[in-house]
């Protein structure tokens, strides 16, 4: 039961990611999606795209504990932990 619950929490963490990454890549820029993310990536930006993005995960984690729903907000922290870890790699790899 605690695994699922933890599993919801980072299935939303990545979904609210994603968000973050679509509605950045259409508010500042007309181009789509990919086209977006392979240009962040040749000027060397795709982290911060990335790092904006998570900014939803924090929406997510606060109503997760307002709910008291405690390992759901877990698993999002979790994710946000990753995709720090994946940002840090990407800008120094």
């Amino acid at each position: 039961m605690i695994k699922k619950e933890i599993a919801i929490g980072l299935i939303v963490g990545l979904i609210a990611n994603f968000i973050g990454i679509f509605l950045y890549s259409n508010v500042v820029s007309d181009d789509g999606l990919l086209q977006t993310l392979s240009l962040a990536k040749q000027n060397d930006f795709l982290g911060k795209i990335i790092s904006i993005g998570a900014i939803f995960n924090l929406v997510a984690f606060f109503i997760f504990i307002k709910k008291r729903q405690d390992y759901r907000a877990r698993g999002v922290l979790l994710i946000t932990v990753l995709i720090a870890v994946g940002t840090f790699v990407i800008k120094f790899f």
